[in-house]
């Protein structure tokens, strides 16, 4: 078992914090481009991984405090972690389609998720290189190549402490390098949604032409 301190365990609910309000100013600015099935989608893949992150780090501090090792909230961290970046990435992917029904009508008749460590690790990679390409074509849109940049930034954390996330470091040390990967991997989603929509990605036009 890892051995967490308290701090540590305070630590690991920043980048959870992050995502959150990441996720909250998506949900904002593109609710007016999404139809109420896309924006469901990436809604409840948004909490899905914020729930995830803060079970994980809910168990970190209940076994550092020495209150109990619940380990249940630190299996369920990767399966509702996975299946959250699926569900978020399939939203906004849909929200790039023309025809929404249609990628809602595929997703419905998607096959069902087994379980295993290798098929979530598959799902949050594909859901996450999904809205993160999203974000990128969004700021693409938007002239902001800069913004791409720190997406990029963004996605390779997330990938490292994915990685990371997935062995049982027995040295302190290690936690803590997965801790700032993290926190840099979401600082810099935070900042590249922040600097998307002081560029007016509210107002943006997906499909120009289109009625709205």
């Amino acid at each position: 078992m890892n051995d967490f301190s308290v701090l540590m365990a305070l630590v690991d609910y920043i980048p959870v914090v992050l995502f959150m309000f990441a996720s909250a100013i998506l949900m904002r600015d593109l609710y007016g481009k999404m139809t109420k099935a896309s924006f469901a989608l990436f809604a409840a893949g948004s909490l899905n991984i914020t729930i995830a992150g803060a079970l994980k780090a809910t168990w970190k501090l209940l076994y550092a405090a020495d209150v109990c090792n619940f380990e249940a909230l630190d299996h369920m961290f990767f399966p509702v972690q996975s299946i959250g970046f699926l569900l978020a990435g399939a939203g906004l992917l849909m929200m790039l389609l023309k025809n929404q029904n249609k990628g809602a009508a595929a997703l419905a008749v998607a096959p069902p998720v087994f379980s295993g460590t290798f098929v979530f690790v598959g799902l949050m990679v594909a859901g996450l290189g999904v809205m993160d390409a999203v974000l990128c074509i969004l700021a693409s849109k938007l002239k902001k190549p800069w913004i791409i940049a720190l997406v990029v930034v963004s996605f390779v954390c997330s990938l490292g402490m994915g990685y990371l996330s997935s062995k049982d470091f027995a040295q302190a040390a290690m936690n803590w390098i997965a801790e700032g990967i993290n926190v840099v991997g979401q600082g810099t989603l935070l900042l590249s949604v922040i600097l998307l929509d002081k560029a007016g990605l509210e107002a943006l036009e997906i499909h120009k032409g289109d009625a709205s």
